[in-house]
């Protein structure tokens, strides 16, 4: 096109994609570039506007890395990664969640009753519960991908003074669908503001607290996989995560059980003396 003016350039573009171009690539690239120049024309976008714009892209890509990655971050607090979650979520299934930046791929075994909580001190959690499909039966050979941050508010990979897999581990489920560990009590924490990201949680007026939570990712032959995470009721920041990754159905009681009642069956039974907290939430699967 010779002519290309601010009222023809969208057409333009759709018109310059090859015929042989992939089906959703032209579906999804050509709907993003369609709203792109709609957003910059409803809002006057001005030339001082757009540089800073791409000045901010250029400063998430330089400090992201293997163990920050800020483009992740910026989903999370824009909302999209949430979006996408609640798309692709089954509604007959437990609710999907924000995997967030820090996830660590390969995490060791850690045997049903294990325990994840090691050296550190804080309350004593047990969680416990059932993976099993949507008529409620169980499910065996589920693996159970388990993480969160320690009582520092950090997760091992922002922490030189964790191991690399500290407050991680991987369950398989048996015949009776059952994961159980103990970890200690998850605190609430901020995401990482001292970027770009952070930049824009203040000029927004925003905060960058998150409430505390478990995570798991659960996968299962022939099921589809749940990237999830569960939040106590009490939380403060329960109505305002940063990251809008709380669902309704994602949301647990901490049950307090009293001195003396820790249970069987578990790596530190016999080594609680004290008062503790106690998870049950059950992970439903959805077939393929």
């Amino acid at each position: 096109m010779r002519t290309v003016t601010k009222d023809n350039i969208t057409e333009a573009f759709l018109g310059y994609m090859g015929d042989d171009v992939n089906p959703r690539l032209r579906e999804v690239l050509g709907s993003l570039v369609t709203h792109l120049h709609a957003f910059a024309k409803e809002v006057n976008l001005t030339h001082a506007e757009w540089e800073k714009g791409i000045e901010f892209v250029e400063k998430a890509g330089e400090i992201s890395d293997e163990e920050r990655h800020e483009f992740v971050l910026l989903s999370d607090v824009m909302g999209l990664s949430s979006l996408v979650d609640m798309i692709n979520s089954k509604p007959e299934g437990t609710s999907s969640s924000v995997l967030g930046p820090f996830h660590i791929s390969g995490a060791p075994p850690l045997e049903v009753g294990g325990d994840m909580k090691d050296r550190f001190e804080g309350p004593v959690c047990l969680a416990e519960g059932i993976v099993k499909d949507t008529n409620g039966n169980p499910i065996e050979g589920a693996t159970v991908d388990i993480w969160q941050t320690a009582p520092n508010g950090l997760y091992s990979s922002q922490d030189p003074d964790q191991d690399t897999y500290s407050f991680h581990g991987l369950q398989t489920t048996g015949a009776d669908g059952r994961y159980a560990f103990t970890t200690v009590k998850p605190v609430e924490y901020t995401v990482p503001s001292d970027g770009p990201v952070g930049d824009i949680l203040r000029a927004c007026g925003r905060h960058p607290w998150r409430p505390s939570h478990l995570h798991f990712v659960v996968k299962a032959d022939g099921f589809r996989s749940l990237v999830t995470e569960v939040f106590p009721e009490d939380d403060p920041y329960l109505d305002q995560d940063t990251v809008f990754g709380v669902r309704e159905d994602l949301v647990m009681q901490y049950q307090h059980m009293p001195a003396g009642s820790f249970p069987e069956g578990f790596a530190l039974s016999g080594k609680v003396d004290e008062a503790f907290i106690k998870v049950d939430f059950d992970l439903v699967l959805v077939r393929e």
